[in-house]
């Protein structure tokens, strides 16, 4: 049957998207990814927030997973009440189920931060440099009540998800979104993953901001090349990796398994 779905779909469109008409009809078993190779993200992905001039809560607000600054320090993460270690290399908080840590925290800290942000850029510059994109333009980068295949995807444009966006594929498929506007999602919309699809494996990679609207729900790892905000009670599973700030209101960002 899957060589009777490749007939009908055509050579490009059925290697990269067949895992996903299979998921649709209801046929299990494809033991291979589709879409590109994953965007290595290095020691960037010790942490569930990394920015390098801030991170900021209006509490309370739920991170679960590591957060750090750099080469800002620990001043820059607000609204937190940080607990500083008994070592001095990292601090503790209760809206943070992990562990803060600062540019200034003793060593290795320092260190440590300075090749994640390394790694966080390095990831960036992958993946705003991937060629060849599966889709490129689509929707005007509307992509509210799409079902998004895997695969490259690239945007000159902004990225809107004015309603929800269904991201469908296996647990072992690959998602890049390339733009060089911003990410904007609006109030009580959803990411929804189908088939498997797995956060960690789901890249959104933006030159612009990210604003997550009030009450929304986001999937993936997020590599921007300025600011995050998740307004109040949003929601992502993922990842914030932010070359300038991030900010929070009584919002949750959870880590995805590795």
């Amino acid at each position: 049957m899957a060589d009777q779905i490749v007939r009908r779909v055509g050579s490009k469109l059925a290697s990269k998207q067949l895992g996903v008409f299979m998921l649709a009809l209801g046929i299990a078993g494809t033991a291979y990814a589709n879409g590109p190779s994953k965007i290595i993200l290095g020691t960037a992905g010790n942490y569930a927030i990394l920015a390098k001039t801030g991170i900021s809560t209006v509490p309370p607000s739920t991170v679960t997973g590591n957060i750090g600054v750099s080469p800002i320090a620990s001043a820059a993460m607000t609204g937190f009440s940080l607990i500083e270690d008994a070592t001095n290399t990292f601090w503790t908080c209760d809206q943070v189920t992990g562990k803060a840590f600062g540019a200034d925290n003793a060593v290795p800290t320092p260190a440590n931060l300075t090749t994640a942000v390394l790694d966080m850029e390095a990831a960036y510059t992958d993946g705003m440099g991937r060629p060849g994109p599966d889709f490129n333009e689509l929707a005007t980068g509307n992509i509210g009540g799409l079902t998004l295949a895997p695969g490259l995807y690239k945007w000159t444009t902004g990225i809107t998800i004015p309603t929800d966006v269904t991201i469908a594929g296996s647990e072992k498929d690959v998602w890049i979104f390339q733009t060089t506007g911003n990410l904007n999602m609006a109030s009580v919309q959803h990411v929804i993953l189908s088939g498997g699809a797995q956060a960690k494996n789901i890249f959104w990679v933006v030159a612009g901001n990210v604003a997550l609207g009030t009450g929304s729900h986001f999937e993936g790892i997020l590599l921007c090349k300025t600011d995050v905000s998740l307004l109040t009670r949003a929601t992502m599973n993922g990842r914030i990796l932010a070359q300038t700030a991030s900010v929070l209101q009584m919002a949750t960002v959870t880590q995805p398994a590795l």
